[in-house]
């Protein structure tokens, strides 16, 4: 019997998204192409493989039942074709789909862009969310390259990475009427809070250590982005507590200014994850490995 091997890809994108649109979208394909290779698939396995819903699609017991077996054959084939393959960064030509959380597309990504476009201008990267949990990313499915932020609990299938540890800081706008070159503990707690809230655990972090510290904060707003919160500071008295590295790119604003935090807020970890399917791959390796040194800098940068 004959089968395209193309379509298994398809499948999985189709498992992990639950929506032709987005399946397209991760693979960088058209939707009519996708839903062609999903006619193909009905044909092969001689089952509807999914069934549309309200709001996407919902996958057969069949499809639910073949999906392992086909993300061990696709890990076996990535590793078995890759392998044997030399990459040559400045005339390779490839997608990777990354899903960094807020934080690490907002102070590592255009670094890694600018690499990328010197060293591999074939390349093409494409963001995709990374949500509240690791299966959105698709990084638990393989269908996307890796993971960026603070990973917890992993499946047995990826491999994490520690990048970097990055500490807290406090931003108010530059002509604060009540703070000057410093922000005390009262301070801090008699002040309205901006507060943000990106997808993912990394808001669990500033929680937990202020609960640590038992410093108080009343929050007056929250906003679902780091680049949301400088506006808001600059229109009013309140104070955001934000990554320093997102301080330091702030330092450049002359409507604000950054202050260390009234209490030592302690770390938190920026972790790289990716399926074990990719860990012999060339082309994984060497786009991992500016990661980590663009990690390195921005470490080094932040002292």
């Amino acid at each position: 019997m004959k089968y395209d091997l193309n379509l298994l890809p398809v499948f999985l994108a189709l498992m992990e998204e639950r929506s032709v649109t987005r399946a397209a979208a991760r693979l960088g394909i058209t939707q009519p192409a996708l839903s062609n290779s999903l006619n193909r698939l009905r044909e092969t396995m001689r089952d509807p493989l999914f069934i549309r819903e309200r709001y996407g699609i919902k996958p057969t017991q069949l499809a639910e039942e073949i999906t392992p077996t086909i993300e061990a054959a696709v890990a076996q084939l990535d590793d078995l074709v890759l392998n044997q393959q030399e990459f040559q960064p400045a005339s390779a030509e490839r997608l990777f789909t990354l899903a960094p959380n807020s934080y690490v597309e907002l102070v590592a990504m255009p670094a890694l862009v600018a690499r990328t476009r010197e060293l591999a201008p074939g390349i093409r990267l494409r963001m995709t969310a990374f949500g509240n949990d690791l299966a959105e990313t698709g990084v638990i499915s393989g269908t996307t390259a890796m993971a960026l932020g603070r990973i917890i609990d992993p499946p047995d299938n990826l491999v994490v990475q520690h990048l970097m540890d990055d500490g807290l800081a406090c931003v108010v706008r530059k002509d604060h009427p009540e703070i000057r070159d410093s922000i005390s503990r009262d301070q801090y707690e008699s002040l309205k809070h901006v507060n943000v809230l990106p997808p993912g655990r990394l808001k669990a972090g500033l929680f937990q250590a202020l609960g640590q510290q038992n410093l108080k904060r009343e929050v007056a707003v929250s906003v679902t982005h780091f680049l949301a919160a400088p506006e808001m500071l600059v229109v009013t008295d309140y104070c955001a507590t934000l990554p320093k590295l997102i301080c330091r790119m702030l330092e450049r604003d002359s409507r604000l200014k950054i202050l260390p935090a009234p209490v030592d807020l302690g770390t938190f970890p920026v972790e790289m994850a990716w399926h074990v399917r990719y860990r012999n791959d060339p082309a994984h390796i060497w786009l991992r490995s500016m990661i980590v040194e663009l990690a390195r800098e921005l470490t080094s940068q932040a002292r």
